[in-house]
């Protein structure tokens, strides 16, 4: 279900993917609405037009160069090189020549670099599979696939790597305990693909939900109040409807059928069968790992010690003897220096922006998944400043947040690619305040599902004057100036000239965004109109409508900015990354100053819900997760979950 962040002790302040997030008084906000697609289809959508681009121009794929990998096989020297490198190798980045590079990919995927952390990491997932495919240690790859937790940008960006990693020649073997429509995405493009007898098998297709809150909040005496800007923006639709718009649900259908697609379209490559074959098979409701053999959608049943015994035979090790192996924390410490994947003196800075965008740091001073516009413009700075970075590359994962910080980090960007190429490259999610950064590069990349656009706004509050006359509590105010009630009587609807400013500030919210994007890309502001209006666009509608420039990945990116910086498209750049992986140390401090500032931040926290005052542009998320995992029971213990940060 959506989940908004709502504050019933006062008027609502937040509708947030990041649910610790509070707003500021005064403060405006970029974000995009919540709905989760589990796995089943919906029919009939509107497309847009995908043959010319929304500024006119037809959408030129060839235009950039693809940054495909091509594998290039060493000389004799330099194999000679990176063995003498390794011998001399740190204890901790050694291990047996011959070995299987293990990776388990399960739960959650961030696009931020982590170094002490649960949670995998995008880059470091990618950068094992490219140094893997170089390491004449490394016999090949064996993939265990369980329960993911990511977006289809994250998911299109390891199906590359992979795909990539088998032009080495090296075996790169898959295991899915868990064969969902995600794992089975990332299973399919491996070269063998096992599964156990007892395997979960949900290949049921995709069903998009959202819930809605009104009828409850009705019968507790809550009216909320929204304002919206765009027929498309469906944040707060969840607070103010009993079921879905039109317009939502025209949205949502034109997602679901781009995702269910473009995964008919790559499972039918991966195992040369027809769409239509695939289709028929997600249709009949098979859950039989035994049918999925049959159908040659996987190589063999077999259980996990199975599948090492079969690499064992394979790599011609003895029964008796255990399969080298190197798992992969441990493959994150070999450094790609040691493997001869040097680059030349021509140097590419990545800034990494991952989830939602704050002004400031919070109060707790906690390492998160959050942008900090601070913190972000003094690295944007740095980089203008030096002379040794060529080109810069903003990769961004983000459904927006505060509207000032995005307008203050869009500027910073935009005085950035007047002095050097800057490239925009977004991974799962890259809409409304995440756009709005995005559309100061001089050129933007998405992957073909990565969602992005959503340019609108909402605002509003809640009028708690009911839930307060049932509960006997009685609020009365003494004022002066007109509107100095306007954040703090929830008691109480709005009057009609506070309405007013309200909308007014949304609608001048609203053409401030659409305009400078319309500047941004060219086009005519009735043009972009059409492409605005609050709608969350996939990557590949996106391009046809002029709001992204190419499709793929980070890869590709990077050639666009040797592109851009006239370097030769052959030659090895050195991608130096500016944002740096949260250590220990620094988790440890941050939970000190949990204990040191918590009353000071409670303190604050109820200061800002009774004087928040927002107005929304932001994408709250959009989550994509298998069908199975979404029983009833779960269902209710969402509703139940987001209904209790009403209270």
């Amino acid at each position: 279900m959506s989940k908004l962040l709502l504050r019933c002790g006062r008027h609502f302040s937040s509708l947030s993917l990041d649910h610790s997030a509070t707003a500021i008084p005064g403060r405006l906000y970029l974000t995009t609405p919540h709905f989760r697609v589990y796995s089943t289809h919906g029919n009939g959508e509107t497309k847009p037009d995908t043959a010319s681009g929304g500024n006119g121009n037809a959408y030129d794929d060839g235009k950039y160069p693809t940054g495909d990998f091509v594998f290039r096989p060493r000389t004799a020297w330099e194999d000679f090189l990176v063995k003498t490198r390794l011998f001399f190798a740190l204890p901790w980045r050694r291990f047996q020549s011959g070995s299987v590079l293990k990776i388990v990919l399960r739960g959650e995927i961030t696009d931020q670099l982590r170094s002490f952390s649960r949670a995998l990491s995008l880059p470091q997932i990618c950068g094992n599979f490219e140094k893997a495919a170089y390491d004449p240690r490394v016999a090949g790859i064996y993939l265990h696939i369980d329960n993911l937790s990511c977006g289809w940008g994250k998911l299109d960006e390891i199906r590359r790597h992979i795909l990539d990693f088998k032009k080495s020649g090296k075996f790169i073997i898959g295991y899915v305990p868990t064969c969902g429509v995600k794992e089975y995405y990332i299973g399919s493009a491996c070269e063998e693909l096992y599964a156990p007898p007892s395997a979960y098998v949900g290949l049921y297709g995709f069903v998009v939900q959202a819930s809605f809150l009104s009828g409850v909040l009705e019968k507790i005496g809550v009216e909320a109040q929204v304002e919206r800007v765009g027929k498309y923006k469906s944040v707060g639709d969840q607070l103010t409807r009993k079921s879905m718009s039109d317009e939502n649900r025209e949205m949502l259908t034109s997602l679901l059928d781009n995702i269910y697609s473009n995964w008919l379209d790559k499972i039918s490559l991966a195992k040369g069968k027809q769409k239509g074959d695939i289709e028929n098979f997600i249709n009949e409701g098979s859950h039989q790992v035994e049918r999925m053999k049959k159908e040659g959608l996987i190589t063999d049943i077999k259980y996990e010690d199975e599948v090492m015994a079969l690499l064992r035979t394979r790599l011609g090790i003895p029964n008796t003897k255990l399969l080298p192996t190197v798992g992969y924390r441990k493959y994150c410490n070999v450094r790609r220096s040691t493997l001869g994947l040097i680059g030349s003196k021509d140097l590419i800075a990545i800034i990494r922006a991952s989830g939602s965008i704050s002004r400031t740091q919070g109060q707790l001073n906690i390492p998160s998944s959050r942008i900090i516009a601070e913190q972000f413009i003094q690295k944007i700075r740095r980089v203008k400043e030096s002379k040794k970075y060529k080109a810069v590359i903003i990769r961004i994962d983000s459904p927006g947040g505060d509207a000032l910080a995005s307008d203050l980090m869009w500027r910073e960007i935009k005085l950035l690619a007047a002095a050097k190429p800057v490239i925009a490259s977004m991974s799962d999610v890259a809409a409304s305040g995440g756009y709005y950064m995005a559309m100061a590069a001089d050129v933007i990349v998405a992957e073909k599902l990565s969602l992005t656009g959503s340019i609108g706004v909402v605002t509003g509050k809640f009028n708690l004057g009911k839930l307060y006359e049932h509960i006997g509590f009685n609020k009365e105010i003494i004022s002066r100036g007109r509107y100095a009630e306007i954040v703090a009587a929830e008691h109480r609807p709005f009057r009609a000239d506070e309405a007013e400013i309200f909308t007014r500030r949304a609608h001048d919210m609203y053409k401030q965004f659409r305009d400078k994007a319309a500047s941004s890309r060219s086009m005519t502001v009735d043009k972009m109109e059409q492409a605005a209006q609050g709608r969350v666009w996939v990557g590949q509608d996106a391009a046809s409508l002029g709001l992204i420039d190419a499709i793929g990945g980070l890869s590709r990116a990077i050639a666009i900015a040797k592109q851009k910086a006239n370097i030769p498209l052959e030659r090895q750049v050195t991608l130096v990354e500016l944002s740096r992986p949260t250590s220990p140390l620094e988790i440890l401090r941050g939970m000190g100053n949990t204990f040191v500032e918590a009353d000071e931040a409670v303190k604050h926290l109820m200061h800002e819900m009774e004087s928040s005052d927002a107005v929304q542009a932001r994408m709250d998320g959009i989550l994509l997760e298998r069908f199975e995992g979404a029983s009833h029971a779960k269902s209710a213990l969402a509703l139940l979950k987001d209904y209790l940060r009403c209270i």
